[in-house]
Formats: C-alpha cells, structure tokens, sequence
C-alpha cells in the first residue's frame, strides 16, 4: 500500500531557517558544526529527521586525505550511519510513511546492474560511473537534523530497536557480519577465529562470532581498555596485540593457527601477523582501511590461504544483522553527544578514547 504525494508534501510547508550539520569544509582542517538550507525531497526521494548518527574511523580517513587524492566535493556533511524518522516523502514514493522508523543502508548503487539486483548495492559496478556516493562518504550525510534519502530502498524498517544503539549497526555491525558470514563453513567446533582489533567493529564481530559459530574467539589489541571490552562481550582470549601475538595464537591451537583471521585495523603490521597466524586453508579478511597487504603464494603464508578485503554488505545483510540485535545477540557499546559536541566526538575517535562508537544526537 503506497502513500500519496499529497501526504508527503506536508512536513515540506513548514519553512524553516536552515538546519544545523558537521562539515567537512576545507582540506585538513576538523570538522565545524555549520548551518545549512532545508533538504526538501523531490520525486523518489524521502526526507528523515535524524534520530541518530554514527561516527566512524572512515570519516577521519577521508579528512586525513591530502588535497591531490582527495574524491569528494566540499564541503561533505559527515556521517555514513543514520537512523532517524521518516519526515516527507517525494511523489512517486510508495511502501513508507511519514513516522516510520528506519535504518539507511549506506552503499547505495544504481539499482540496476548485476551485482545490485542482488541486493549487492555495495558492490556496484556502475556506481562510481553514474556518481553514486554513500551518506558521508560523497553525498550528504547524517550528522545533521535533517538527511535527505534518494530511494526508499535504502530505508530498512527499525520495528522496535533504539536507533541510538542499533545506527552503528548500519557499518560497524554489517560490515563484520558481511566479512564473518563467509567464513562460518571453516568455524567448526573445535577451530579459532582471531579477531585483531577490538575496537567500533571488532567487539561487534566477537559477538557475532559467539552468536554464529561454536569457534574460539580470540581478540587482539593494542589498549588494556579494548581488551576489557573484548572480554565482556564474549572473547575466550584477549591477547596484546604486539609481535608475539602470531606466536601465541599459534601456541593456544596446537602450533595450527586460526581457522579465520579477521583484521580490523588494516594497517601493515596486524596484516602481516594475520598471515603469520593462519592456519592451512584459512581465511585472512583484511576489513581495516589503514593500507596494509597480505602477499599470496607460496611460502608467503600457509597453504591455501584465502586473503580478501571485503567492503560493507548487502541489503538483504542489513535486514539480518537487525533481526540478531533484534533478538538479542548483538550489542553496540556507545557513548552519546550532542550535535554540538562532534567535532570532540572525532578527536576523542582520533585518540582511541572512544570505547565502542561514537553515536551523534542531532535532534536531541
């Protein structure tokens, strides 16, 4: 059952002054809290009332960019996590209603292409072509009182969660689920999943390790606090991230290594411990952006070691990770700021003192 245009046109009368959003402005310098006209949808499109939005270790490496590599247009609203109200729908709009509650899937494509008929919108092949950009990431983001949503395909209905502690879910809960869910056939009783990073994604994934698998888990960071966070959630192991950590890993599975690795820094350090802690026919994910490799052949690393660096998770991914912190298998730690205080949210992101996410509360 679609909702008439007429309907969604009537939030838009309401003129309002501008609203408040977290710029990205200029090259190399923090992001400024900055006022900005009303976003009004047009045909197609749905407009939300930010509930809650995320900030991420991605939105510091887009701003750490230097001029000359730089793919975006400035200044960028932040913020590829939202969650918030539907506000107005554009004509056209049908299947959602002003009031609903909804989650925004990120990776948004053409809709079109081969990989996108299969909900596999974050690997599009036409997106880059046609200047297709995610929330915060190119387009618009959510770090602002209002966002506006080119399809209401990318909305997946929240039914009941809190968008405050379910809007990390949208990165830091699909992206470790997209990378895991590959890797649960080598996660047999008695194998060991090796998460490095125990951070914004890697707490979320030893949950989903525990809930998904009947694995060892086993965590490695570099700050005691991770490592608590680790062991809360469900870690067997906690270990200090350091040089000898491929040694202990190899030591704690009978000098076999881990069945999956699952790196969530990226930086070349932690990736070359992943390979050196794989075990015959492992996996090795490389989920972290700080530009690490993992050489492939032989000698490098055990035999048949798979090595991939998988990017965000489909449509149909995002509906399930909701259904598990739907039933309770999933939590986000976070810790909460006013959109007034996200310029300090990134620098506390910048220093490692966040424990969990960050969530921003432009509305609240």
């Amino acid at each position: 059952m679609g909702a008439s245009a007429d309907r969604g046109r009537g939030p838009c009368a309401v003129r309002r002054s501008g609203m408040k959003a977290v710029q990205y402005r200029e090259i190399g310098a923090a992001p400024e809290v900055v006022t900005v006209p009303d976003p009004e949808p047009g045909p197609g499109q749905v407009l939300l009332k930010v509930s809650a939005a995320g900030v991420c270790h991605s939105d510091i490496a887009v701003m750490e960019w230097p001029a000359e590599n730089f793919p975006y247009r400035l200044p960028l609203t932040l913020g590829h996590e939202g969650a918030g109200v539907v506000a107005a729908i554009g004509a056209g709009v049908t299947g959602i209603f002003e009031g609903d509650p909804v989650a925004v899937y990120g990776p948004q494509g053409c809709g079109r292409c081969a990989k996108c008929s299969q909900g596999k919108e974050n690997y599009c092949t036409r997106a880059a072509e046609l200047g297709i950009f995610p929330p915060g990431l190119g387009a618009p983001g959510a770090i602002a009182e209002y966002l506006l949503v080119d399809d209401a395909r990318f909305l997946v209905p929240l039914h009941g969660l809190d968008p405050v502690t379910s809007v990390p879910l949208t990165d830091a809960g699909l992206t470790p689920y997209h990378a895991i869910k590959r890797s649960l056939p080598k996660l047999v009783p008695g194998s060991t999943a090796v998460v490095i990073g125990s951070g914004g994604l890697g707490h979320v994934a030893i949950q989903l390790l525990r809930a998904l698998s009947p694995a060892r888990v086993v965590a490695l960071d570099v700050a005691e606090p991770k490592l608590e966070l680790a062991r809360s959630v469900g870690a067997h192991e906690a270990l200090l991230s350091d040089d000898r950590a491929p040694g202990k890993v190899r030591e704690l599975t009978g000098g076999l290594g881990a069945e999956a690795v699952f790196d969530f820094v990226g930086a070349q350090p932690t990736v070359t411990a992943a390979g050196a802690m794989a075990a015959v026919e492992a996996d090795v994910t490389i989920v972290g952006i700080a530009g690490g490799a993992l050489p492939v052949g032989i000698g490098t690393t055990a035999f048949e070691v798979t090595v991939s660096a998988p990017y965000w998770g489909s449509r149909a991914e995002l509906v399930e990770v909701l259904d598990l912190a739907r039933a309770g298998a999933i939590e986000v730690a976070v810790e909460t700021y006013g959109l007034d205080e996200a310029p300090r949210a990134y620098e506390r992101l910048h220093r490692g003192q966040v424990q969990g996410r960050a969530v921003i509360l432009p509305n609240g």
